[in-house]
């Protein structure tokens, strides 16, 4: 059997997690990154104000629309 190369060994999967606000996606990335405790999570960045609870760095960063646009012109994003 061959062995993995280098680079097949440092590739990992992508999970996406979409649904309606209210859904359940908060409580679920935190019970799979409790039991999967190497997980990487990613933090989105919204232009909403934080909710009860939600932490800035944590749960989103929190950015006003003037400086969400000035990251596509700077193309922050991509």
């Amino acid at each position: 059997m061959n062995q993995p190369s280098t680079q097949d060994a440092c590739k990992g999967l992508l999970f996406i997690v979409s649904a309606p606000s209210g859904a359940g996606k908060t409580t679920l990335c935190r019970a799979l990154r409790r039991h999967f405790p190497d997980l990487l999570y990613s933090i989105s960045h919204t232009t909403r104000p934080p909710r009860y609870g939600e932490q800035e760095g944590v749960d989103y960063f929190f950015i006003t629309p003037d400086a969400f646009k000035k990251g596509i012109q700077k193309d922050a994003w991509a």
